[in-house]
C-alpha cells in the first residue's frame, strides 16, 4: 500500500507546531472498496446513540462557546450500489462516486493522526490511507453508511466551525496546542464533558471508531496488534491446552451443563 502525500500547510508550517497537511489518496478504488467491505464487518462499529441539542457552558481552555449544531441539506446519495447479485468476477471498478471534498479529505487526515499517530514502527492512519477509507464509507450509497455520512459531515463542520469561533481560523489553519485543546473537549462523552458539548461527542466517537476500525483492518494495522490468521500446524493438531479445558469445564459448570465437560487427562 502506498502512502499518501503530504504536504504541509505554508501558512502554519513556519510555527514548527501545525500539525495540518494536504491529503492526497493513493488508494485504488478495488483496495478502498475490500476495505469498506472489512469495515462493515468490523465488531468496532457499535450503533451511534442519538446526537440530541444541548446548552452553553465553558470549554476547557476557558472560553464560552455555544452549541453551534450545522443543520446540514446534505444532497441525497443516488448511485446504486452492489445490488442483491453482484458480479464478483468483473466487478465495477467504481460503484458509486467519493464524495468527501479535498479539504474534508485533508480535515479527516489531520483529525486521524491526532487519534492514531505514527508510533516507532507503526505508521498514522493517514498513511495508511484511512482517510479513503472513510470517504468510501460515506459514500457508499446504503442506509447505514448515509445515517453515518450525515454525522460525519455535521462533525467536519462542527470542528471547522468551532476552530472558527475560538481561534479564527479553520482547524487544518491551527497550531498544535489549538487544535488539541478543541479535540480535549469534544474527545468523550461522559460526566466531565460539558453541556455544549455532548452531541459533538457522540458523533466524533462514531468518527473515532470509524477510524480506528479502518486503520486495523489495513494489512499494517493487523500486523499493529499481532494478529496471525489462520496458521498451519506442523505435525498432528495438539488440542486445547489443559487451561482451556479448565476455562471450559468451569464456564459449563457454571451454566449447569456438567455432565458435557470434557475429560482432563
Amino acid at each position: 500500500m502506498q502512502k499518501p502525500t503530504l504536504i504541509p500547510n505554508q501558512n502554519t508550517a513556519e510555527h514548527g507546531d501545525s500539525l495540518s497537511s494536504v491529503y492526497t489518496n493513493h488508494l485504488s478504488r478495488r483496495d478502498s472498496l475490500k476495505l469498506l467491505a472489512a469495515l462493515a464487518a468490523s465488531a468496532m462499529l457499535p450503533a451511534l446513540a442519538g446526537c440530541e441539542p444541548t446548552p452553553v457552558a465553558k470549554t476547557a481552555s476557558g472560553t464560552t462557546s455555544t452549541e453551534h449544531w450545522p443543520e446540514l441539506k446534505l444532497q441525497p446519495i443516488t448511485a446504486k450500489g452492489y445490488g442483491k447479485d453482484p458480479n464478483l468476477i468483473m466487478p465495477p471498478e467504481a460503484p458509486w462516486p467519493l464524495t468527501l471534498t479535498p479539504a474534508q479529505l485533508s480535515l479527516v487526515a489531520l483529525l486521524s493522526d491526532i487519534i492514531v499517530p505514527q508510533e516507532g514502527q507503526s505508521p498514522s492512519a493517514s498513511a495508511v490511507q484511512v482517510p479513503s477509507v472513510i470517504d468510501e464509507w460515506v459514500s457508499a450509497p446504503y442506509p447505514s453508511q448515509q445515517r453515518d455520512r450525515l454525522t460525519i459531515l455535521s462533525a467536519l463542520a462542527w470542528i471547522d466551525d468551532e476552530a472558527t469561533m475560538r481561534f479564527s481560523q479553520p482547524f487544518t489553519a491551527l497550531g498544535k496546542p489549538q487544535q488539541l485543546a478543541i479535540i480535549d473537549d469534544i474527545a468523550y462523552d461522559n460526566e466531565q464533558t460539558s453541556a455544549q458539548f455532548k452531541r459533538i461527542a457522540k458523533a466524533f466517537a462514531r468518527l473515532r471508531n470509524l477510524i480506528l476500525a479502518a486503520y486495523f483492518c489495513t494489512p499494517e494495522g493487523i500486523k499493529d496488534i499481532g494478529y496471525l490468521g489462520n496458521v498451519p500446524i506442523a505435525g498432528a493438531y495438539p488440542g486445547p491446552t489443559p487451561e482451556a479445558y479448565s476455562h471450559l469445564n468451569k464456564t459449563l459448570a457454571e451454566l449447569g451443563l456438567s455432565d458435557f465437560a470434557y475429560p482432563v487427562s
